[in-house]
C-alpha cells in the first residue's frame, strides 16, 4: 500500500467517502478489517485514502448488502476489477442477484396475499393452521386452502403421520386417485370388474396409510371435497370421483365380508 506526504490528486480520504456514498466512516473501518475493502493508500499521518477504483468496490459491497449477503459471501462474490470484462462480469452477478430478490419477495407477496384471505375466511384465530398453510405455501401446493377446513384433531393427526414431503407426496396421490376414478367412470369401467376392484384396493391402501389404523380418520378422509364453502368446482370434481371410489369400495369390502365404515360408526 502506498504511503504519501499528503493527499494527492484523485486519492479522497475516509470521511469523503463516507459522505459521498453515504455510509459512516466507522463502516468503512469496518469493510478494511474485514478485508472487504482496503484503502489504495495511507497518507503519512495514517489517514485511508480511496480511489474512485475503491468507490465502485464499495458500490459492489453495499450492492450485495443490501440484498442480504453476508460479509462473508461479499467477500467470495467481489472479483477484480482491472478489464471491462471484470468489471461487466461482476455487473452481470449483481444484475442475477437483484432478479432474483425480486423473484423471491414477489413470492413472498403471494404469500402473504393468499395467506390473509385464509384468515378472513377463516373467521378465527389459529396460528397452528396460519403456521401450516404458509409451510404449504411455500412448497408450492396448490391445495393449502383445504388446511383451513380441517378440525385441530385432523391436522394433528396429519402433523404426527407425515412430514412436509411425505404429506405433499400424499395429496398427489390422492388428488391422481381421485382423477382415476372419474376417468375410469367415464370409460364405462364396471366398479366390480377386475380394473375396477384394482383401483379400490390401491384406493383402500391409500386411505389405511393416511389412518395409521385409526378408523376415526375415516369420516375426516370421506369429508374432503364436502367442506362447507369449499370452492363449487372442487366440490363437484370430488363428488364425481366418489361416485366410483363407493361402489368400487363396497363391492371390495363385499368380497373381503367386512365393512369398515360400518364398523366406525358402532
Amino acid at each position: 500500500m502506498e504511503k504519501h506526504r499528503a493527499i494527492p490528486k484523485g486519492y479522497m480520504t475516509v470521511g469523503e467517502v463516507a459522505k459521498k456514498m453515504d455510509v459512516t466512516v466507522r463502516t468503512l473501518q469496518h469493510y478494511d478489517r474485514e478485508g472487504l475493502l482496503r484503502p489504495s493508500a495511507v497518507s503519512e499521518g495514517g489517514r485511508r485514502l480511496y480511489t474512485d477504483k475503491d468507490i465502485i468496490k464499495l458500490h459492489q459491497i453495499l450492492s450485495f448488502k443490501h440484498l442480504g449477503f453476508s460479509l462473508d459471501d461479499i467477500k467470495n462474490r467481489l472479483s477484480p476489477l482491472d478489464t471491462p470484462a471484470e468489471v461487466a462480469s461482476i455487473l452481470a452477478a449483481q444484475a442475477d442477484a437483484v432478479r432474483q430478490k425480486i423473484e423471491n419477495l414477489s413470492q413472498s407477496l403471494k404469500e402473504l396475499e393468499a395467506l390473509r384471505e385464509e384468515v378472513l375466511q377463516m373467521q378465527t384465530v389459529n396460528f397452528k393452521k396460519y403456521a401450516d398453510i404458509i409451510v404449504n405455501l411455500q412448497m408450492k401446493n396448490d391445495f393449502y386452502w383445504l388446511i383451513k377446513h380441517f378440525d385441530d384433531q385432523t391436522l394433528d393427526h396429519i402433523r404426527d403421520r407425515f412430514d412436509k414431503e411425505s404429506g405433499k407426496a400424499f395429496m398427489e396421490r390422492f388428488l391422481k386417485l381421485q382423477n382415476e376414478a372419474i376417468q375410469l367412470q367415464n370409460a364405462g369401467i364396471p366398479a366390480d370388474s377386475e380394473e375396477g376392484q384394482q383401483f379400490a384396493k390401491t384406493y383402500w391402501d391409500m386411505i389405511t396409510e393416511f389412518t395409521g389404523q385409526d378408523m376415526g380418520m375415516l369420516s375426516k378422509l370421506v369429508e374432503i371435497g364436502q367442506f362447507e364453502n369449499a370452492d363449487p368446482q372442487w366440490k363437484e370434481w370430488q363428488i364425481q370421483a366418489n361416485t366410483y371410489v363407493e361402489q368400487a369400495l363396497n363391492v371390495y369390502f363385499s368380497n373381503l365380508g367386512t365393512d369398515p365404515f360400518q364398523e366406525e360408526n358402532q
